[in-house]
Parts: structure tokens; C-alpha cells; sequence
């Protein structure tokens, strides 16, 4: 399940670029490393070794998403970028199913309100760490909208988490 968390937008930046350079700066150790170990244990002096340097590339991008998953993931200074991955994550997997949300949102469906209010929430805190607000008027009048419209039927405007069951229920609505 997860939880929009508040966070500053500038610091997360920050952070997401500093971990971005550190990620990028391994890659590239080892994708040379890789690299230059092969054309020295299998390349030929002065021939076609081309083959030899795409592997070590290829070595190194196995390496790296190992090393993601199993080592940085959990390590703090990977901490604002694992959090936007996971935001965009959520946000896509309501994404997938919004032509449904949109139909069951018109029938003041309780559950899928809630999954639009999470979906605006999430939305919103994506554009503001981003620093994208070409579409955030926009974003902020289907919001006031949404939740006004919420506060009259009286559900809780306050979806920083994203239930699994919501979106699971709109999936099974009929199309």
C-alpha cells in the first residue's frame, strides 16, 4: 500500500539528482571495468573487440539492476528516488484504469471517489517534485471540483493512500 508522503520539493530534487550521479557514476566504473576485462582475457590486439565491449556494457546493466534491487533500494540516499518511482508507479496503475474511475466516479461511487482524490493528491505532489506546472491549474480545478463534490456527499477528502481494493473493484466493473 502506498502513502503520499509530504516532502519538500527542492530537497527532493536535490537528493534524487545526487543519487541519480552516484548510480550513473557506478554504471560507468563498471560497464569500463567490464569492458576492459574482456577485450583483455578475450579480445584480439588490434582487431574487432566491439563484441567484447557491448558485453561488459551488458554485464554491467545486470550488475546495476542487481545492485538496485538487492543493495541501493534500501539505502537512505536512495530514499527520494525510490519514493517518486513508487508514486508514479501508483499513479500509473490508476492511470490504466481511468476511463473506468471517470464512469464510476459519475455514478457517486464511494470507493472510486476516493481512488480519484488519491489520484489527484498523488498528481499534484508529482508536478509540485517535478517542477512541472504547465498543466497545474488545470489539475487544481478538477481537484477543488472532485473534493467539493466529495464533501457534499459526505466522504473523506483526506486519500494520501492508495487502497489495492480500489482499484481492483473498478477493474472488475463491467466496461
Amino acid at each position: 500500500m502506498f502513502e503520499i508522503q509530504p516532502m519538500n520539493a527542492e530537497v527532493f530534487r536535490s537528493q534524487t539528482r545526487r543519487s541519480t550521479v552516484i548510480i550513473a557514476l557506478i554504471f560507468l566504473a563498471l560497464a569500463m571495468v567490464l569492458s576492459t576485462t574482456a577485450v583483455a582475457l578475450f579480445g584480439e590486439p588490434g582487431g574487432d573487440n566491439l563484441r567484447f565491449n557491448v558485453g561488459g556494457v551488458f554485464v554491467a546493466v545486470l550488475l546495476m539492476v542487481a545492485l538496485m534491487r538487492g543493495r541501493f533500494w534500501n539505502q537512505q540516499w536512495m530514499a527520494p528516488a525510490v519514493y517518486g518511482w513508487r508514486l508514479k508507479r501508483s499513479l500509473m496503475s490508476v492511470t490504466n484504469v481511468m476511463h473506468q474511475v471517470t464512469a464510476a466516479v459519475a455514478k457517486d461511487d464511494p470507493d472510486t471517489m476516493k481512488l480519484l482524490r488519491f489520484y489527484h493528491l498523488g498528481l499534484h505532489q508529482m508536478h509540485e517534485l517535478d517542477g512541472n506546472s504547465s498543466d497545474h491549474s488545470q489539475l487544481i480545478r478538477e481537484m477543488d471540483q472532485h473534493k467539493a463534490r466529495m464533501e457534499a456527499l459526505g466522504i473523506d477528502t483526506e486519500q494520501t493512500r492508495l487502497n489495492p481494493a480500489w482499484i481492483e473493484a473498478v477493474k472488475q466493473t463491467p466496461r
